[in-house]
């Protein structure tokens, strides 16, 4: 296809959102609307949200905080930039001090640290989160964290779908200081709600986020359980990351039996990652509206057997950087070197291949008709390498209809997660 505009249409309802393969199932539906969405779990293993009626009243205000219809870079003013990484205040390779810690979170254990921190020095009263379901291992949902135990008891990366921000209006209605930590399109979500509440402004003292390879659905997960012939409602642990860097997935049964898988072999086929089509479009998968966003670090993003757990961190605002500075003179981080942009590139080269071919996916979207969400600041155009199998891609398969999902959505059996915070 040739590089041709097409005026893109942007969704005007979460219908459209849904339909239309933009959802990635972070909550903020239910967190808005909770009479009228309902977070659960599709058959085709994704959360999204279900119309508990025909009310779309508040589809307006949702969408002007949906990932899936707007993305919009944050910052307040960082002196460094760049054109793939964005803003940043800086960049440095860092892990959690103590550690245990270390060594049961995912990589270097920094976004665990930080969130302990956060509470045992009283910046915040509680974290934001999410963690494994007590009910049902394998998935996740989300959690307020109110002592440095809780953070640590739901460390570790949580593969497959999380509604983190399910539990936003939870959050907001205790009125005290809290943190995020959370997916960057998450991030993305809570800026943009900040502009219509201001209950944000208040409270919300960080937002953290890791730099994110794409949300897989839970099919991805069932896989796993297929080749070891077991059934979900056997598990009493999935522990996907932590216990060592990058950790094996660790499968434990109530009869007690269990199960590893190196990270290599839970993660070394893409072809059956079960990756959301949202994450293939997604715009900022960096954490630019975050206050910090922590990365893998691998070279070529290949790990070559376990280390001690280092994570590459990007200060992105003033906030953040004053947090990242704080922690280290209480010794909840510690660093050792200075990165930069290249090494992110070296690190995390799927991000840079993502960012320069955003815009060719998103041309092949609106060639095919399909409703793309507006993005500012993320220089998708500036970045963009005309790229026109990836536009030839993204239009064909939209034809396809593989970025299609049916409204309303087709529930699971007893799919509602448990919602219940720690």
């Amino acid at each position: 296809m040739s590089k041709t505009q097409h005026s893109p249409r942007n969704p005007k309802s979460i219908n459209e959102v849904v339909s239309s393969g933009l959802c990635i199932g972070c909550g903020l539906c239910q967190a808005i609307a909770p009479e009228v969405y309902s977070m659960q779990i599709t058959e085709n293993g994704a959360l999204r949200p279900f119309p508990l009626s025909d009310d779309i009243s508040k589809d307006t205000e949702i969408l002007s905080a949906c990932p899936g219809a707007l993305v919009i870079a944050e910052n307040d003013g960082a002196a460094l930039h760049d054109s793939i990484w964005g803003a940043y205040t800086s960049m440095t390779r860092t892990w959690a001090g103590d550690p245990d810690v270390r060594f049961k979170a995912a990589t270097g254990g920094v976004l665990t640290a930080l969130g302990m921190w956060l509470l045992s020095s009283g910046r915040a009263d509680f974290v934001l989160h999410c963690g494994a379901d007590p009910a049902k291992p394998m998935r996740s949902r989300y959690v307020l964290s109110r002592t440095p135990e809780q953070v640590l008891k739901n460390t570790a990366s949580r593969y497959g779908p999380s509604d983190t921000l399910a539990g936003l209006e939870a959050a907001l209605q205790l009125d005290k200081p809290f943190a995020l930590i959370a997916k960057p399109c998450d991030a993305n979500a809570i800026r943009a709600r900040a502009k219509n509440d201001k209950r944000l402004d208040k409270n919300l003292v960080a937002v953290l986020v890791m730099v994110c390879g794409g949300a897989s659905d839970l099919g991805k997960s069932e896989a796993v359980l297929d080749e070891y012939g077991l059934e979900e409602d056997e598990l009493s642990l999935f522990r996907y990351r932590g216990h060592g860097n990058p950790g094996p997935t660790r499968i434990e049964t109530k009869s007690g039996q269990h199960f590893e898988k190196t990270y290599q072999e839970m993660w070394a086929d893409e072809s059956g990652w079960r990756i959301q089509s949202r994450c293939k479009l997604c715009p900022d998968p960096n954490g630019e509206a975050a206050d910090l966003a922590a990365a893998d670090i691998w070279p070529n993003a290949n790990p070559v057997g376990e280390d001690e757990g280092f994570n590459g961190v990007i200060g992105r605002t003033a906030k953040g950087q004053s947090l990242i500075d704080a922690a280290h003179l209480d010794g909840a981080l510690v660093s050792d070197l200075t990165l930069s942009p290249r090494d992110f590139d070296h690190f995390q080269p799927h991000q840079v291949h993502k960012k320069k071919s955003m815009a060719a996916r998103l041309r092949g979207l609106a060639a095919a008709g399909q409703v793309v969400y507006a993005h500012k600041g993320l220089r998708i155009d500036e970045l963009d390498d005309s790229l026109p199998e990836e536009e030839k891609g993204a239009y064909d398969r939209a034809k396809q209809g593989k970025f299609s999902e049916p409204w309303p959505p087709i529930p699971r059996k007893s799919s509602l997660l448990c919602k219940q915070t720690s």
